[in-house]
């Protein structure tokens, strides 16, 4: 899993150890790829295999990240998460003590498709496969990795559910399946008659969709649409929280529908709902005239 390093570092054993440790802790697959290049990237960087590493010389590595590199915040912890697991759990160093200084992190909110915007994005998607693909998503809330994992049988009917198996922290839930969705899913199905996966790749039907193909699906149908926010396909389960929780859905139900396992993570669509913004009067006009 490390990519190539150098001919002295003999990364093999190193490899193996912490791709059975991720593996037991059932880390997804993008996650454990993150955590082997941060690892990988910490050797290159010293040429030396990282075993040999002192917790000075990580740290002055993870401020080379930051300070030299300029790499984003969040690039800089997810780096950090890998050396962390590398050295805690794979070598059993728990002694040795690393960290990213903390800094507040600019707040920026997501731009928010609107529902004009949604329907706009799906006429403009060229195949009826990728149409659908694209209302699933945003129907159900989900995330891309998460749609691209369905499968038929993942679809109730009879219950007007969709079940998400494993999805973020490896966790189950359901989600919605509206009758206009089912509808055009049973249109599809009968197009396309995909047998194990609900959206299989194009070349080959016995594996789902690569989540990198979905992406350019939504950016291809975005562009032709004309819509100029920048968000990619995450925006549509952006938006399905936002016009929910518009809509005067409760909060903990949005919470569940999305698989949030704090609170917290679904309260920040309170400062998106436009609906609520617009509805809410400014105190200026709680003043008599004069």
């Amino acid at each position: 899993m490390f990519p190539h390093v150098s001919e002295e570092i003999d990364m093999g054993a190193l490899r193996e150890r912490m791709e059975r440790e991720m593996v037991l802790r059932r880390l997804a697959l993008r996650t454990r790829r993150s955590y082997a290049e941060a690892v990988a990237a910490l050797a290159r960087h010293y040429r030396r295999s990282p075993e040999r590493l002192t917790a000075e010389e990580i740290q002055s590595y993870l401020l080379y990240l930051i300070e030299e590199r300029k790499l984003a915040r969040s690039s800089c912890l997810l780096a950090l998460h890998g050396l962390r697991f590398f050295y805690h759990e794979t070598l059993k160093r728990e002694d040795l003590d690393f960290n990213v200084p903390r800094s507040r992190a600019p707040q920026r909110l997501p731009e928010i498709l609107s529902r004009a915007e949604i329907e706009q994005l799906f006429a403009a998607a060229t195949q009826f496969k990728h149409r659908v693909l694209l209302m699933t998503t945003y129907g159900a809330g989900l995330r891309v990795s998460e749609v691209c994992a369905l499968k038929v049988a993942d679809l109730d009917s009879q219950r007007m559910t969709i079940r998400v198996q494993q999805g973020k922290g490896q966790k189950d839930r359901y989600s919605l399946l509206s009758p206009r969705l089912l509808k055009d899913l049973r249109h599809y199905w009968q197009m396309d008659r995909p047998a194990l996966w609900l959206f299989p790749a194009a070349r080959a039907p016995d594996r789902p969709m690569n989540p990198h193909t979905a992406q350019k699906i939504y950016y291809a149908a975005r562009d032709r649409a004309g819509i100029t926010k920048r968000c990619g396909i995450h925006g549509l389960r952006h938006a399905f929280a936002t016009h929910l929780l518009e809509a005067g859905t409760e909060l903990h139900t949005i919470q569940r529908l999305m698989g949030h396992g704090d609170i917290q993570t679904t309260m920040r669509y309170l400062h998106l709902a436009q609906a609520r913004i617009a509805a809410t009067h400014s105190p200026l006009e709680l003043l008599s005239r004069p």
